[in-house]
């Protein structure tokens, strides 16, 4: 009998051996596995926060077209790798914010005459479309939402300041994309703003930047009234306009 009790004592202690080992075993794995999304995640992170804060730079136009990229500043101000900036540069180089240049590193793109004028030929043949579809949907908490947008505009043309002047005249149409619900044609108007604010710093006067806002107003109160004829000349007059106030000439390439 005693014999028979060792017998299950040993071979419980084994089986609780094993357990324990393939027990420590599974944490290991699922530790590392927690480590590797979280050193992931933060690397993502990384990355999104040095394209964004670039990204807003040029927007607002902190980073002039044709300034150069270096990677080892960016790395420090960002408290970074320079594997971490390389990845945020190429990904801003398949938007066409930045250029790389082999043997010579990333600069700020500098967008010709002729892409410029194709910025807002795409532009025209989305956000007319686009307009249209916010006036037969539109609800007074959405028109609320882009007036309030435009007094933040509003206020910042009155300060004359540049940068926060900029980037909300761009994102207000990046706004009614989204008040729209669709995703996709927010991230495809977001790039081609960022690629006008690079034609913008580069070939508008400032005495024509103020009149934006003025026409967003007068465009919201056609979307409100839902008269799509109107909101549809509004825009298709609004984005006529920006393109004409930019000075083509051969001084400014």
């Amino acid at each position: 009998m005693h014999g028979v009790q060792n017998v299950c004592t040993q071979s419980h202690g084994l089986l609780s051996s094993q357990f324990t080992g393939d027990l420590t075993c599974v944490r290991k794995i699922v530790y590392n596995f927690v480590l590797f999304r979280y050193y992931f995640a933060m690397e993502t992170s990384s990355t999104d926060l040095i394209v964004k804060a670039l990204t807003k730079a040029i927007v607002e136009h902190r980073l002039e077209p044709g300034t150069k990229l270096a990677e080892q500043k960016l790395a420090d101000h960002h408290n970074v790798s320079r594997t971490l900036v390389r990845q945020a540069l190429f990904r801003m180089s398949q938007n066409r914010l930045v250029r790389m240049e082999p043997a010579r590193g990333a600069f700020v793109a500098s967008p010709s005459v002729e892409e410029a004028r194709q910025v807002f030929s795409v532009r025209r043949m989305l956000e007319c479309n686009m307009a249209v579809q916010f006036a037969r949907t539109a609800t007074p908490q959405k028109i609320k939402i882009l007036r309030a947008h435009i007094a933040k505009e509003q206020a910042a043309v009155s300060q004359t300041d540049p940068s926060v002047r900029t980037e909300l005249l761009g994102n207000f149409h990046v706004r009614i994309a989204e008040l729209l619900d669709n995703a996709v044609l927010a991230d495809i108007l977001q790039d081609l703003i960022s690629r006008c604010a690079l034609v913008t710093l580069m070939y508008q006067s400032t005495q024509d930047a103020a009149c934006s806002s003025k026409e967003h107003t007068i465009l919201v109160d056609a979307m409100e009234a839902k008269d799509e004829q109107r909101v549809l000349a509004l825009m298709s007059e609004h984005l006529d306009g920006v393109e004409r106030s930019l000075t083509f000439t051969a001084g400014n390439w």
